[in-house]
């Protein structure tokens, strides 16, 4: 967690509390966060005997570190309002998480729409903000449940990217990006489509089928199950088509649902 200006190296909270805290108000600043509830993130084992003076300390903690980086914010950006905290960020102030969710969702409708190239560069640019873990030394139900749902934004930028780059013929990011999603997913039968896709539109047929062997093999054995009607169908144009005809672009990913993410 923390603060950056325009061309000013981040500004990082000293406080491990204090950015659990801050992290959590971000996502949450649109209806605020009941103290409990914050406390309970701060100390999800169970909070202190004084848990609310210990909350209060990391709340003044916090606010010093917010007005020292916004000098020139009249208004207090947290506020502490019917048992509730409330983070108001000053206008033009951005979140990388926001950001990610937005670029992917966008990233996605260009894809539909057949604006491939703005569909790659909005999805690298979700990928690129989502590269390390959130909150990569605490732990905790709350903390578990934003992870989840950003990896899910991750990889369906992953899969855009890569879908959108062999539709631009870029065979290389196309690879990259799909072998990137199956590195994160790897029982997500649509980021080993991807793989197959861009090896076959690489001429590198026989690894695409392999690819398939392979996602079959990891379903059989971890899950018990066969692939799915679209794996198949892939699986058996590879065997069809003759080596010179390029893939069929895959259908468009489906857009990330709209998560209230900071």
């Amino acid at each position: 967690m923390s603060i950056e200006h325009d061309r000013e190296a981040p500004q990082v909270l000293s406080s491990h509390q204090a950015q659990i805290a801050l992290a959590r108000l971000c996502v949450e600043r649109p209806t605020g966060i009941d103290r409990e509830q914050l406390a309970d993130t701060i100390w999800p084992d169970g909070p202190p005997s004084t848990w609310a003076s210990a909350l209060r300390s990391v709340v003044s903690r916090l606010r010093a570190f917010l007005s020292k980086e916004s000098p020139t914010t009249s208004e207090p950006l947290l506020i502490a309002r019917g048992g509730r905290y409330l983070l108001q960020l000053p206008e033009g102030a951005q979140v990388d998480v926001d950001r990610a969710e937005s670029a992917a969702v966008s990233a996605a409708a260009a894809y539909r729409d057949g604006d491939h190239g703005t569909a790659q560069r909005l999805a690298v640019t979700a990928v690129s903000l989502l590269r390390g873990p959130f909150l990569a030394s605490h732990e905790g139900e709350w903390v578990d449940s934003v992870r989840s749902r950003l990896e899910e934004v991750r990889v369906s930028a992953l899969e855009t990217a890569s879908n959108s780059s062999s539709a631009l013929s870029d065979t290389h990011h196309a690879l990259r990006y799909a072998d990137e999603a199956v590195r994160h997913a790897p029982f997500r039968e649509s980021a080993y489509r991807c793989q197959m896709t861009a090896h076959r539109l690489a001429g590198n047929r026989a690894e695409a089928l392999r690819i398939y062997q392979q996602l079959r093999t990891v379903l059989a054995e971890e899950l018990g199950i066969d692939p799915s009607p679209e794996s198949e169908a892939a699986y058996l144009g590879l065997l069809s088509s003759p080596w010179s005809m390029l893939p069929d672009i895959p259908s468009p990913p489906q857009a990330v649902p709209s998560h209230a993410l900071s």
